[in-house]
């Protein structure tokens, strides 16, 4: 692989599921990829995908509520995000999440097919990828 391209993942962070979206510094189409248990088991599942998919930068949705205040969960995501800067040597950014997984199931409501609480999980991931895509212009 070319040192110019780039695979990024991102990870909507939540107490129960963690939803992983992937793209490339090429095409820059997010796509979901999975969404996890947040259970003991996350950290090696990640780091394998990390692997598989030759990761070099993470990306993590930051939460907050509607008028951008910093809340229990965005504490949690913060704690969870120097998990994982302190187990992976990638850079690791965050960004805002506002409104990515009630956009996401909003998405899969009008789709008009059955769908989990996880494939919301994955696809608001692929929502906070697509922003930090457009934003940093990769």
């Amino acid at each position: 692989m070319s040192d110019n391209i780039k695979n990024f993942l991102a990870i909507d962070y939540g107490d129960s599921r963690i939803g992983l979206a992937i793209a490339n510094s090429i095409a820059k189409l997010a796509s979901p990829l999975v969404t996890l248990s947040n259970d003991d088991q996350f950290m090696s599942q990640l780091t394998k995908i990390i692997a598989d998919n030759q990761i070099n930068e993470i990306v993590i949705g930051l939460p907050r509520d509607m008028k951008g205040n910093e809340t229990e969960q965005t504490k949690k995501t913060r704690l969870f995000t120097d998990t994982i800067k302190k187990h992976l040597s990638l850079d690791v950014y965050m960004i805002d999440e506002a409104g990515t997984s009630i956009k996401a199931e909003a998405e899969l409501k009008n789709r008009r097919k059955s769908y989990q609480k996880s494939d919301i999980d994955s696809l608001a991931a692929t929502y906070i990828l697509e922003d930090f895509l457009n934003e940093q212009k990769v």
